[in-house]
This record gives C-alpha cells, sequence and structure tokens, in this order.
C-alpha cells in the first residue's frame, strides 16, 4: 500500500500535536460569572451549580484576591437584592448591590480586576421579568429601555469597567450609549447580549439569582432558538445603536450562531457558556460518567466556533489547572 498523504504524520505525540494544534485557551479568553448579595460573612454553595456561590460583598473581596492570584482577571457581577418590587427599584439605586460591590471592588483592587456589569431587571422585580408589565402581563419596551440606561449609568458611575445590557429590549443600546456620553462615560464599553435565545439551559441561573418569572416566560423578548438570520439581524442592529462586544447565549447548542456572528462582523463576538451547559458537564464529571478533559474539550469548541470572549463558569476551574 502506498499513502503518500498521511495526517497522522502530525499526531505522533503530545508535543507535536501541540504544536500543529490551530486553536489555543488561554486564561485571557476567560470571563468569570459572579453573584454577590446583601449580607456579611456569606458564601453559600448553589445547590444546581456545584462550585459555584452566592457571596456577600466580603466574601467576594476575598475570592477576587485569589481570582487575581491565579490570572483570573475579568469578572461579571449579577447582584441578588435583600427587596424587590415590580418595578426592580433596586437595580438603579447608587445603595444597590451591584453599586456597592463595584465601589468596594475598585477600592480595594483598583485597575487590578476588570468588571463587568450585568444590566437587566428580572434578578430585582417581585415578578422576576426583565422589565415594566401592562395590566395584561406584557413587558413594556421603551418604558424599560428608560430604566435600563438609568441602571446602565449607576453602575458606570460605582466604576464598573464595561456595562452589559443583557434584557433584549429593542433599542436599549442605542439609549445607554446615548445616556453614557452625555453624562462623561464616552470610554466604558458595552458588551451587549444581542443574541440571547429563550432557551432551557438558564434553569440553574435562575436558583442562583431567584429570578425565574412568576407567571409566563420570556419568550417574547428572548430570541426563538431556531431562528439565525434574525441572531445577525440582532448584530447587526446593537453594533450600529453602539455596541462594542455582541454576545451570544447560550455557547453549546448555538455554536453555528456563534460562527455566523463571527464571519458577519468585525468586532469582538462573546458566547455565554450559560449555567445549564456547566451543571451538565460538572455533574457528569463528578459522577464519573465523563472525564475532566471534557471541560477543556467543550472550551476549545466554543473558541473554534469563533468566539473571542468565554464568559463561563469554569474559569477558575481552568486557571488552576493551568496554573
Amino acid at each position: 500500500m502506498n499513502i503518500s498523504k498521511r495526517p497522522r504524520r502530525l499526531r505522533g505525540n503530545d508535543i507535536l500535536r501541540k504544536m500543529t494544534r490551530e486553536t489555543h485557551l488561554k486564561k485571557e479568553d476567560f470571563v468569570y460569572p459572579l453573584f454577590v448579595q446583601e449580607g456579611n460573612g456569606i458564601k453559600t454553595e448553589i445547590k444546581s451549580m456545584p462550585g459555584q456561590f452566592r457571596y456577600s460583598i466580603d466574601s467576594l473581596v476575598e475570592e477576587c484576591s485569589e481570582l487575581i492570584e491565579i490570572g483570573i482577571d475579568k469578572i461579571m457581577l449579577f447582584g441578588i437584592p435583600a427587596d424587590k418590587d415590580d418595578k426592580g427599584s433596586q437595580a438603579s439605586s447608587m445603595d444597590g448591590i451591584i453599586q456597592k460591590a463595584v465601589r468596594i471592588l475598585k477600592k480595594v483592587y483598583r485597575d487590578k480586576i476588570y468588571i463587568i456589569t450585568d444590566v437587566c431587571l428580572c434578578e430585582y422585580t417581585s415578578h422576576g421579568h426583565c422589565g415594566i408589565i401592562d395590566d395584561k402581563g406584557r413587558v413594556r419596551n421603551d418604558e424599560t429601555v428608560d430604566i435600563l440606561s438609568e441602571i446602565a449609568l449607576t453602575h458606570a458611575k460605582a466604576g464598573a469597567d464595561m456595562i452589559a445590557p443583557s434584557d433584549m429590549m429593542d433599542g436599549r443600546i442605542g439609549q445607554i450609549r446615548t445616556n453614557l456620553d452625555l453624562a462623561g462615560y464616552q470610554d466604558i464599553p458595552i458588551m451587549a447580549y444581542s443574541a440571547k435565545y429563550a432557551s432551557s439551559f438558564y434553569g440553574p441561573f435562575r436558583d442562583a439569582a431567584d429570578s425565574a418569572p412568576a407567571f409566563g416566560d420570556r419568550k417574547a423578548y428572548q430570541m426563538d432558538p431556531g431562528n439565525i438570520r434574525e441572531a445577525v439581524k440582532e448584530v447587526e442592529l446593537d453594533i450600529h445603536e453602539g455596541a462594542d462586544i455582541v454576545m451570544v447565549k447560550p455557547a453549546l447548542s448555538y455554536l453555528d450562531v456563534v460562527s455566523k456572528i463571527k464571519q458577519e462582523t468585525n468586532i469582538p463576538v462573546a458566547a455565554y457558556n450559560v449555567s445549564g451547559e456547566y451543571a451538565m458537564l460538572k455533574m457528569a464529571v463528578e459522577n464519573g460518567i465523563m472525564s475532566l478533559d471534557v471541560i477543556n474539550e467543550t472550551l476549545l469548541s466554543i473558541k473554534r466556533a469563533g468566539a473571542d470572549i468565554i464568559i463561563t463558569y469554569f474559569a477558575k476551574e481552568f486557571a488552576l489547572k493551568s496554573k
């Protein structure tokens, strides 16, 4: 048998495989999501997300010290307020949980940590929806956008490095950008949740953030899982309105969307490796169904699909393993 083309020649040993590898993961690719709540001395494990915790601000400061030490210097904060109401009033308060956490983290660590803040109402409203509800139970888009822009501005004033609106209201990127610019925060970037799908993979997050809708669902504002052309349209609109980074969420069931968006745009593309994806893999590894290597393989697939930035609960685990 005469075979002149033998791709296996470049797979012979680990050194050779690493030398010819096309896609590489590094700590700089990752953003680590963290949950912060009111109180003191709190570090409570989230049952549906083994290895993830709710932190009070003092415990969050300690956690960030460890993260910085292992090379994780980008975090995304999600707040859990002590009190909720139908308008999510705590979300835009300068004494809100996120605003306080950002101020303290920046006072302690300054530029050693880069803080991205989630801008949405679902964690703050008594009904669990991402906006203001009318008398028919529908989210009122424009009134919600007004409040979201106020929230974003308070985050910037507190010291956030980047704003990440996750609500999927129409026009919110443009209004947030305008309000930030008028207030003198022209240099604060916006990472837009541009293609955020109405996904079943968010279940553990809703447990972690106590943000499950009290009625109905979010299909009237989050995207239909069957659509990809719509994702391109959403991305184009957000870029036109001033987004600096666009995001696809979730990641694993939407790798084709990540790839398509990467091809269609010339700005950085983020992908959110969401709570349900994390929980499935984590539990499979802990129960001996799969080896730890599946985590790397999963993250590699997101990077290979075209994501420049990966928001993942595996960031700390990856960094510790790579240390």
